[in-house]
Order: structure tokens, then sequence, then C-alpha cells
């Protein structure tokens, strides 16, 4: 049996939204866009939504309209993927990477407050895995700090907090729907926001720093095709096929978070009383899971562990290696040593497959799986 750690599920009604955009006459920037970030707002309970051609084009101009420059700091768990920590530095800012709770692997409010200085413009809490940080202490920390805050919320889509979309709250939520999450657009991401100034910015940011809107002009306006560039920006937008794909599985997102709980929940009862530890999930957090993770007690067995899953079809994968400890980081001066709980997580951590299409026999075959290579 072969089984990868994520698999993306597409239907008939997928595959027939596409089809309607590729017989029509508008292949993007049509009106599936605002149709797709339209229902992505009523997903997370954001106010506006700007598609973008990926998570990490999404982090780019969520940092660029939240105004990092160079000389700037924002803080960057360090258990995270690189594009959380890269945007800083496309916009010149300096990543300070702080440590992560050491049974829910979620920012470690404690060394953040030990690392802020006068310098940090923005904070960017990760929900790693799909749990969710305590945004309420980031909030109110962002603000007590004169700070912007950025969800990266890659992994979290369909997850809410104390009974609140995480659009709700202030600030930016970058979305990812790479084939891996719950929702796929093949490629693509997202910002939400509730802050129609930032809303305006990210707009510009992902065309080119161009608008249309004569309430932004610097000059008079010159005629009906006239139009500004204001703002050094990007090519990041989403196709109408891809919105229409996202519209699609949109619709099923209560259905994909149902059956990775289910799978979630499976696995934890399965793996009680073996020498590992799985992700906790904090009391706020009501999550739906993109990653299932252990961590090994002795961590000498992670690679014998990951080789024997491997070697029965079962695509382990381990996420992630702190950010810091990239050669292109370590080049940068970052020491190891820096975030001792997420250095030593890494040590330990396999990810297990889990999507929405598992069977309860391949949930079944990774569990034995497990257990064997642990004996």
């Amino acid at each position: 049996m072969n089984i990868p750690y994520a698999a993306h599920s597409i239907d008939d009604e997928d595959i027939a939204a596409v089809i309607e955009v590729l017989k029509s006459e508008t292949l993007t920037t049509g009106p599936k866009v605002a149709e797709f970030e339209s229902a992505l707002c009523a997903a997370t309970g954001a106010k506006y939504a700007v598609s973008a051609s990926s998570g990490a084009a999404a982090l780019h101009i969520a940092t660029l309209a939240a105004g990092i420059q160079p000389g700037d700091e924002a803080i960057v768990p360090a258990i995270t993927f690189a594009a959380t920590a890269n945007c800083v530095l496309y916009c010149g800012g300096t990543p300070v990477f702080v440590d992560v709770d050491p049974d829910t692997l979620l920012v470690d409010m404690e060394d953040v407050r030990r690392k802020v200085t006068n310098r940090t413009r923005v904070i960017l809490p990760v929900h790693f895995g799909g749990e969710l940080c305590d945004i309420d202490a980031c909030v109110d920390f962002s603000a007590q700090h004169g700070l912007s805050i950025i969800q990266d919320s890659a992994h979290s889509l369909g997850s809410t907090i104390r009974g609140k979309g995480q659009g709700e709250y202030p600030g930016q939520q970058i979305w990812s729907f790479h084939p891996a999450k719950t929702i796929t657009t093949g490629e693509g991401g997202a910002v939400t926001t509730n802050d129609e100034s930032l809303y305006k910015a990210l707009l510009r940011f992902r065309t080119h720093g161009i608008t249309r809107d004569a309430a932004q002009f610097v000059n008079e306006k010159a005629g009906g095709w006239y139009y500004e560039m204001l703002d050094l920006g990007y090519n990041y937008r989403l196709t109408d096929i891809q919105c229409a794909l996202g519209i699609s599985q949109l619709k099923k997102l209560s259905r994909f978070s149902k059956r990775r709980s289910e799978i979630v929940a499976y696995y934890d009862s399965a793996f009680a009383g073996f020498p590992l530890k799985v992700q906790q999930s904090p009391e706020w957090s009501t999550p739906t899971r993109h990653l299932y993770t252990i961590r090994l007690e002795d961590k000498h067995h992670r690679r014998e562990v990951y080789d024997k899953l491997c070697a029965k079809g079962i695509g382990a994968n381990v996420h992630y290696i702190p950010v810091y400890r990239l050669p292109y980081y370590e080049k940068m001066g970052y020491p190891r040593g820096l975030c001792p709980v997420a250095e030593d997580a890494y040590e330990r951590l396999i990810t297990l497959p889990l999507f929405a299409t598992m069977t309860d026999e391949m949930v079944e075959y990774v569990v034995n799986a497990v257990k064997e290579a642990l004996c």
C-alpha cells in the first residue's frame, strides 16, 4: 500500500466548475475571483479577501501592506515553513525567531516578550498543523506594543478559536490552497482582513501596484482608460480557473474538516501509551488539522522509524526544520541553539499521512506500521 502524507480531493463537481470557466470568455480577472473571495470571507469571518497566486505571495503582499521596511524586525516562530520568514526578507526586514510551546508547537508568547525590541513592527503567529495560537493574547500583545499582526493561517482553514473565525480578528490572515492543504486551487493563497486601508493596499500590491480607483489617484483622471501605479507591486493574481475550483472546494470544507478530525482522534487513541508524543490541542482551539505529527521519546531512533515507514509505502515527512537552521539563514549569522524547544522537537518529529480521502484501512495500516517500527 502506498499512502502519501497529503493528497488533494477532486470530484466531478470540481471538474465541472473548472470546465465551465474554460468554456467561458474570461479565464482571469473575471467574476469568479470576486465570487471566490466572497466565499472565503464567509468561511473565515473576514470582511475583505484578496486572492493571490500562492500562500507565499499572500505572505509577501501582507508584509508589504503592513509596511515592513529595511531595519524593521518581525517575530517569526522557528517551527514553520521558510516562506513565513522569507516574506520579511523580501521587504528588507529581519526575522527574529522565537521558540514554540513544547506541547502544542505553537508560538511561545513568553519568548516573544523577551525578543521584542523597538525595531519590531510585525508578529507572525503560525497556526502550526491547524491548531490555533491564542489569537486573543497575540492581538492584545500587539496592541500594547503598537505592532501589526499577520496570522499565518496556511494550515488552519476551517479552524475556529473560542467559537470565532480567524478572519474576525484585527490585522491580516494569510491562507494557502496548495494541494496538500484542506482545500485546493492547485496553487493559490489569499489574505483576509477587516481593515479597508489594508484591503486597498493588498489589491495594489497583488496587481503591479496599480489602481483604477479614482479616489486613490495622485493626478487628475484623464479618461475611462486611466490608471495609476502607486506602489512597486507584483503580478500575484489568481485565475478564474483556479477560483472556480476554490469555490467548489469551499462547499466541501465542513466535510473535509470532519474527516480529518475523525482521523486525528483515531491516531490519538491508537498511540496512547506508546513512546511518543502527539501535538496537543489548546483548550481555545477547535481545529481542522492539516498535519499529524508525532515526536519520538528517543530522538536517536527517528531516522530508523522514518525509514521503516517509507519502506512500507507510507509517505512520512518531517515538519519542519527550524528555519534558521537552513543554510541560507545560517549564512546570515543565526546560531544553533537559538530556540531549544523547537530544535529538540525537530530532532524527534515525524509527520504521518492525513487527508480527507484517507480510508479507515489506510489509517489502520499507518497505525500498525508505526507500532511495528517502534518495537
